[in-house]
């Protein structure tokens, strides 16, 4: 796999399968980019699972935290890791070690870890690293372009608009 450069149709099928998230370093501070990128996962109807163990049983966003992946109550579809690119490292091998191997690695913007990549795709997980889902999804979607951002997707289709928060989504919601 090349991480220099993925196609919106992997980036596309990663989110539309992905079903379940677990954020590893989601903070409680509203400032923070994993408070706002875990706020908008769940507004596209994500179930999201906070890791941070200072915050362990505490709540963010109405959602429960949880201290580590081996705490959660199922294998997530997608762990996205907001740490630095050597304890993304540290993550991918404890998953790998645990057996509960989840469909996508996902890490974020600047973080990268092209050897603990490896032994991930080898074990069969996706990865992406260096970017945000929260961004793919809303330029994949054409929501970005609602800030005059240049998605670099073009489409005729007439976006399906819902009731309150706007779903323009790529899982047909």
């Amino acid at each position: 796999m090349n991480h220099d450069s993925y196609s919106d149709a992997y980036i596309r099928e990663i989110l539309d399968e992905t079903k379940t998230v677990a954020m590893v370093g989601a903070s409680s501070n509203n400032v923070r980019p994993s408070y706002f990128v875990l706020k908008y996962m769940l507004a596209k109807d994500y179930d999201v699972w906070p890791i941070n163990p200072g915050q362990a049983s505490k709540e963010i966003l109405g959602q429960t935290v949880y201290a580590s992946l081996a705490d959660l109550p199922e294998t997530p579809d997608m762990i996205d890791i907001f740490r630095n690119s050597e304890a993304a490292g540290q993550v991918v091998d404890d998953v790998l070690a645990s057996g509960n191997l989840p469909m996508v690695i996902w890490m974020q913007l600047t973080v990268r870890h092209d050897e603990a990549a490896k032994r991930a795709e080898d074990a069969g997980i996706k990865v992406v690293m260096d970017r945000c889902p929260k961004i793919e999804y809303g330029r994949l979607s054409g929501e970005i372009g609602w800030a005059g951002v240049n998605s670099r997707t073009v489409s005729s289709k007439r976006p399906a608009l819902k009731a309150g928060f706007q779903h323009r989504g790529l899982r047909g919601k």
